[in-house]
């Protein structure tokens, strides 16, 4: 709706995991590259963790877009299943035809697939976003498939996603011999507030705005403080700032509109200077004389009727006569 007002090419602050927006801050960079070097070294198990809208599902599409094309990527978000329903879709998303209806054919099914993906020197990967809703019989199941390995490799990664109670889960003592698996594990955390402003102006940039300082400083400053850095709420306030600015006719935002935002980001309703806010016509003109002959043609309207009126009242009365 704002892009042409502002030239852009396309939303900057979609709410879609787009790995071509990824802004690689140092702890976003840090975890791409430990997200490659697990997979790329085999190293078994690998944990990323971090708070909800830090940029998680993010980092993993951009992941998936560096992989190896002949890469078998195994992408599981839905967490509600047991470790049945996590087979069916390791195997249905590498394209192994399953006609196995027990947990012990469906196991040995994924075993040749294993082998023969090693055969050909290549190394499955299993992704498991939002894995701190997995049961802890599940991440049992889970670390039990990892014993598929050679006597220097594994013949599948794993990753497992999710927010910082995925590290509580995980050190629990039911868990102590999957956490003893795990090769690597990182933290994402919020941007810093120079981070922020770097975030909103990358943003802009790759959705091709010619301006990057749409925002003004005091902007920035406020949906800072507001966001904490957490991106996903960053992208949520500076997106509906956009569209306030366009529907006001302001190409530049600013500190007053970002609170207006967040007033009703908070309150979930028009802000009350936009409810009490009383029409106004703009009175161009052009306008003007357009205003002008829709009276005239009423006046003249309101004459014939008059002399229609007048003259049938007349050839009533004669009628009469």
């Amino acid at each position: 709706m704002y892009l042409q007002f502002y030239g852009l090419r396309e939303a900057p602050f979609n709410p879609t995991p787009d790995p071509k927006f990824l802004f690689q801050s140092t702890r976003h960079r840090e975890a791409l590259a430990q997200l490659m070097y697990g997979v790329a070294e085999r190293k078994g198990f690998v944990v990323l963790t971090g708070e909800i809208g830090t940029g998680k599902t993010t980092l993993l599409r951009a992941l998936l877009a560096r992989l190896d094309r002949d890469t078998h990527v195994a992408y599981i978000h839905n967490t509600a299943l047991g470790i049945e329903g996590l087979l069916e879709y390791m195997l249905h998303d590498w394209g192994v035809k399953s006609a196995g209806t027990t947990h012990t054919q469906r196991v040995l099914e994924l075993s040749e697939f294993l082998i023969d993906q090693h055969r050909q020197g290549l190394s499955p990967v299993l992704i498991v976003d939002e894995a701190q809703n997995l049961s802890i019989d599940t991440l049992e199941a889970v670390r039990q498939l990892s014993n598929f390995e050679t006597a220097n490799q594994k013949l599948m990664q794993i990753l497992l996603v999710g927010q910082p109670e995925l590290r509580t889960k995980l050190n629990s003592q039911a868990l102590r011999q999957l956490k003893q698996r795990i090769g690597l594990r990182f933290y994402i955390g919020p941007l810093a507030p120079d981070e922020t402003r770097q975030y909103i102006r990358h943003r802009l940039r790759i959705a091709g705005a010619s301006n990057s300082s749409i925002f003004a400083d005091a902007a920035i400053e406020r949906i800072t403080e507001y966001s904490q850095g957490i991106p996903r709420v960053i992208n949520i306030v500076c997106d509906h700032c956009l569209l306030s600015g366009f529907a006001d006719d302001k190409r530049r935002v600013d500190a007053s509109m970002v609170e207006e935002t967040i007033e009703y980001l908070e309150d979930r309703e028009q802000p009350e200077w936009k409810r009490s806010r009383p029409l106004q016509l703009v009175t161009t003109g052009g306008a003007v004389w357009v205003a002008r002959g829709g009276i005239a043609a009423l006046v003249v309207l309101l004459l014939l009727l008059l002399v229609f009126a007048v003259n049938a009242t007349g050839w009533f009365g004669h009628s009469l006569r």
